[in-house]
């Protein structure tokens, strides 16, 4: 049979007529409603590739960090091998001839500064002082140094001379007495290098005939064409190379002048 409810909630007053069925027999409890929270799916890939990421950021901004706390205690680099100088300001080149130099060779080439030397003075780029070797043979850079200011354009003048060198300021060269000193460095390209070469190969041309022609007995004196030896004018007899003695034309030893005998030339001591 049908039932009629009155519900009174409040100021609310609801009036249902409807057939009484199963869900009129629930238990009242009091708890109105609930929702249901759907589960999302975890994508575990994606925490990993974030973790990597920010791994890498932070190795990354670190080793930045390492590195700047490094390089500012750091003094900065001077020339290799060679004294603490300071680059010099710009200026305009101009050479100057009256000013002394000294030219110093830093490296292993023989005459290298005597041929820088001879160019200096030949084109009248300064006055040389001295010439000669620096304090190390091994110095990398070459380079135009001075001391006064007011040397930096005459400086500058001979740096460009010699093949662009760099120039710079410093006093650890004051006892040569120069205004400019050139120091030649094993990346020395300018003038003077092929003239040092020929040098080198003129004095050991001239130091093998000066050996060749100085014989025994002196030089001056005339040749055996058959033997090649040197012949004593006194006495006629080729001269024995090794000794300086004559040599026996019969048994080709050298004669002793002490005793006036051949003596065999294995048991003589050498000088």
């Amino acid at each position: 049979m049908p039932q009629t409810i009155d519900r009174t909630d409040g100021n609310r007053a609801i009036r249902s007529d409807y057939p009484e069925d199963r869900f009129d027999r629930v238990a009242r409890s009091g708890r109105v409603g609930a929702h249901r929270i759907a589960a999302r799916p975890r994508y575990v890939w994606q925490y990993l590739i974030a973790a990597l990421l920010g791994f890498a950021l932070l190795t990354t901004l670190g080793i930045v960090a390492v590195q700047a706390i490094g390089d500012a205690g750091k003094l900065p680099s001077s020339i290799s091998n060679g004294p603490q100088a300071s680059a010099a300001p710009q200026v305009t080149a101009e050479l100057d001839p009256t000013a002394t130099v000294a030219v110093l060779n830093g490296t292993g080439t023989e005459n290298l500064a005597a041929a820088v030397d001879q160019i200096i003075t030949q084109e009248g780029w300064g006055s040389i002082l001295f010439s000669g070797a620096a304090a190390s043979a091994d110095v990398q850079i070459s380079a135009v140094f001075y001391t006064d200011p007011a040397d930096a354009p005459a400086a500058e003048g001979l740096a460009a001379q010699l093949g662009g060198l760099s120039t710079y300021t410093t006093s650890d060269y004051q006892e040569y007495g120069a205004r400019l000193v050139v120091l030649l460095g094993s990346d020395y390209a300018g003038p003077g290098i092929d003239e040092a070469r020929a040098m080198t190969e003129e004095e050991a041309a001239n130091s093998g005939a000066d050996a060749s022609s100085a014989g025994g007995a002196g030089s001056g004196n005339e040749i055996n064409p058959d033997t090649g030896n040197e012949v004593n004018p006194e006495t006629g007899n080729d001269i024995d190379e090794a000794t300086g003695w004559d040599i026996d034309p019969a048994t080709g030893w050298p004669i002793d002048p002490t005793t006036g005998l051949p003596t065999d030339p294995t048991t003589i001591p050498v000088p």
